[in-house]
This record gives C-alpha cells, sequence and structure tokens, in this order.
C-alpha cells in the first residue's frame, strides 16, 4: 500500500481525523449555508461519523440535520423471512418525502460503508426485484439529485464488514484501522489544512474540465488490451469535475474523494469492445473480466469471467440499462489508483481509473440540461434509466484520444495519462 494511505500528518488521532472528515464533508461536500435542512442517511455502524457531521452542520448554521440510519441486519430479515410477493414493494412515501426536502431547499448527505457482501448468499431475483421497486421509488428524490436542485454529497465511514473485505488477511481491528487511513488520505483530510487541500484539487480539476469543453470533441476513442471503443459525446455535453454550483447557488463537492472530470455520452453513438480493467462489486458480487460490444449505443454482446449472471440481470433492468449515461477520465496515477487497494466501494473505485457508467445520466452535463425536459435530454443523447452503475475501463496500458467533429484524431492520454496541457 502506497505511503500517502499509511502516514497521517503530524501524528493526528484518530478522533481528530473524523472531525476533520465531517468538517470537510460539511464545508467542502456540502458547501452548507446557514439556513438550510439537511438530511443525511447512514448505515448504524457509522454513527461516529454521523455524529460528528451532525455537531459541524449545526455549527455551520444548519437549521434542522434529519439522519435516517440503515441497518444490514434488518436487510438481511427481509430477505430470509419476507414473503416472495413482498419483493416489489418499497417505501415510496420516504422518497417523497425526502424529494420534498430536497425541493424545499434541504442539502443532501449521505454516508457510506455498507458490506459489500451482504447480499451475496441472497436470491438474486429477490435482489433484482427489491432494487428495481426502491429504484423506481426513489425516483422523484433521485432526479432532484442528479439534475442537481440542491446542493450533495457523499462521504465514507469504515466499518468492520467493509474493511474485512477489503484486508481479509488482517485482523478485524488492524483491517479497520488500515480503511480508516486510506478514507481519510483519499479524502485529503491528513493534509495540514484540508480545505485548502480541496481547493487546489478543485483548481486542478477545473484546469482540465475547461481544456476540455474548449476542444468540445465530438467522441472519445478508447484502445488497450480487449478495448477499442468510440464513445460518442451527447450534443451540447459540458465536461464537470471537482466542485460545482447547484442550482440553489450553491457551490458543493458531490462526491468525496474526487479525482474525475466526467461528461455525458450520446446514448445512441457508443461502438466497440470494452474491457473492464477493475473488478466491479455489486450488490455482494464480484464482477471480473467484463466484456461487452456496443452497437448504436447498444450493447449487443456481453459476458464476465465471474458474476457473468448478476451482469445479464443489471442489463435487464431497463432499456437504458444497455445504453451509457457516463464517461469520465481519471488518470492511473491518481492516489487512488496508487493505493493499490480494491475498495469494493464505487465511490473510491471509479477514482482509480477512467470508468464508463450504465444508465442514468446527468442532466447538468448537458448544457442548459438543468431547463430541459426529458424529451429535450433526449434529443441531446442524454440517456435515461433506473439505474446508474459505473465500472472502469482505464489503466496504465489504455490510450485515449479526442475525435473532432472533423473526424482528427488528438491524444488525450498515453499510458493511462494526461499528455494535454
Amino acid at each position: 500500500m502506497n505511503d500517502q494511505f499509511r502516514n497521517p500528518s503530524e501524528a493526528t488521532t484518530h478522533e481528530q481525523r473524523l472531525d476533520r472528515l465531517a468538517e470537510v464533508a460539511v464545508r467542502v461536500g456540502l458547501g452548507l449555508k446557514p439556513g438550510q435542512e439537511v438530511v443525511m442517511t447512514a448505515p448504524l455502524e457509522t454513527v461516529a461519523l454521523a455524529r460528528r457531521i451532525t455537531e459541524h452542520a449545526y455549527k455551520a448554521g444548519a437549521s434542522l440535520v434529519t439522519t435516517l440510519f440503515s441497518d444490514e441486519e434488518a436487510t438481511l430479515m427481509r430477505f430470509r423471512y419476507g414473503h416472495e410477493e413482498t419483493f416489489d414493494a418499497a417505501s415510496a412515501w420516504l422518497y417523497e418525502g425526502m424529494a420534498s426536502a430536497f425541493k424545499n431547499g434541504a442539502a443532501r448527505l449521505a454516508i457510506v460503508g455498507e458490506d459489500p457482501s451482504l447480499l451475496a448468499q441472497q436470491d438474486p431475483e429477490k435482489v433484482s426485484r427489491a432494487n428495481r421497486a426502491r429504484s423506481k421509488a426513489y425516483m422523484p428524490a433521485l432526479n432532484l439529485i442528479a439534475g442537481f436542485d440542491t446542493n450533495w454529497t457523499i462521504v465514507s465511514a469504515a466499518t468492520p464488514a467493509w474493511a474485512k473485505a477489503v484486508f481479509p488477511n488482517d485482523p478485524e481491528d488492524v483491517a479497520l484501522a488500515k480503511l480508516w487511513d486510506a478514507i481519510f488520505a483519499a479524502s485529503r483530510v491528513d493534509a495540514k489544512d484540508p480545505i485548502a487541500a480541496w481547493q487546489g484539487h478543485n483548481a486542478n480539476l477545473q484546469t482540465r474540465t475547461r481544456m476540455l469543453n474548449a476542444k468540445n470533441y465530438a467522441a472519445l476513442h478508447f484502445k488497450g488490451p480487449g478495448t477499442d471503443l468510440r464513445v460518442g459525446l451527447a450534443d451540447g455535453h459540458e465536461w464537470n469535475g471537482g466542485s460545482a454550483k447547484a442550482k440553489n447557488g450553491i457551490v458543493c463537492n458531490a462526491n468525496i474523494p474526487t479525482e474525475e472530470v466526467f461528461t455525458t455520452p450520446h446514448k445512441d453513438r457508443v461502438d466497440g469492445m470494452v474491457t473492464s480493467t477493475k473488478p466491479l462489486s455489486y450488490q455482494g458480487t464480484l464482477i471480473q473480466d467484463i466484456q461487452v460490444r456496443f452497437e448504436g449505443g447498444k450493447i449487443v454482446e456481453s459476458k464476465a469471467r465471474t458474476g457473468e449472471a448478476v451482469l445479464k440481470k443489471v442489463l435487464e433492468t431497463d432499456e437504458g440499462a444497455r445504453r451509457l449515461g457516463e464517461v469520465a477520465l481519471v488518470p492511473n496515477s491518481s492516489p487512488i489508483s496508487q493505493s493499490g487497494l480494491l475498495f469494493l466501494n464505487t465511490l473510491f473505485d471509479e477514482n482509480a481509473s477512467s470508468h464508463i457508467a450504465l444508465g442514468q445520466a446527468y442532466s447538468k452535463c448537458i448544457k442548459g440540461g438543468g431547463q430541459m425536459s426529458e424529451e429535450q435530454l433526449a434529443s441531446c443523447g442524454a440517456n435515461k434509466s433506473l439505474i446508474h452503475i459505473d465500472w472502469m475501463i482505464g489503466s496504465g496500458q489504455v490510450d485515449v484520444d479526442g475525435i473532432t467533429a472533423d473526424g482528427r484524431s488528438e491524444p488525450l492520454m498515453r499510458g493511462g495519462e494526461w499528455v494535454t496541457a
């Protein structure tokens, strides 16, 4: 494991670093403004971080912090004892309430730290049905998040089950400490001044997005072992990365950590073969060596060395599940990549390499997309789906070219590293 993921700055204690992470979540992640409400979701095991975030939110002037805790044991009870006919049910009333809060200006914060193998032994058909029901029920709230109507962020907290999955050969306490070290380092809370460190990092990412927006490429071409993929970009696409301004005028960082610059592909203009460069951990299943072929934007062939049945279930979710909603560029030298860790958590693993996402597109990656109807977004090429699943296609062996509107090819990345200033 890379030294920067082992050595916290100036011998700060775990409690001090946890406090710094909470402050980063509120000040950098949310950019919380006085008078705002906060709606937070978190696993029960992450209560220590949730309480620190609540403290910093109130110090920043939050009017109210409401936290909804999830319980993995209760989740398992449903799959063990729930009646077969109940797996198409979801708490629509809860998500409607969340959507109402966001419409009224509440900020959204999620703490993630779930056991990546929680549902590994459960009936995949039940898991698929439950997820589809939840996705449909969540759509009123998700549309407001994906549309960036309010400021939101996601941060992580180490939990025993997650730590054991990442460090299976270590005792629980050692594994937990190692995972916390990795989270703190990737979230930049080990810097002398974490807020300043994030400001500098955001500035670097935004320099990159300005370059890409000025180029206005028509497509990207990925070339590497098992990959020869042309990703056409949506009409009027716009690159994003780092902090961004939500429709309510508040600047926030949606992901802590983040190393990517990303935009919206055209749902009908993706062609070729692509092979994953890192495993995808999805609902308890490790899907390894994914290989798919696109024609006219749609996946027409798919296979995987492990987890192929789960992959095929994902692709059957809806029409948009076989098309792309995001393409992102991440250098192979990113701190998360250089750590050598597979986090089994998309928030981290997607920031280890360039990636694509099956499913829902982000309207904020279309110029003026926030004011467009679904029909207008679709006419630009933005995809619609109940899912949004990122998987990694970049590495030190993958090159990326930008394709101009007149068909010229310009080098963007070589050996996984940027070549364009």
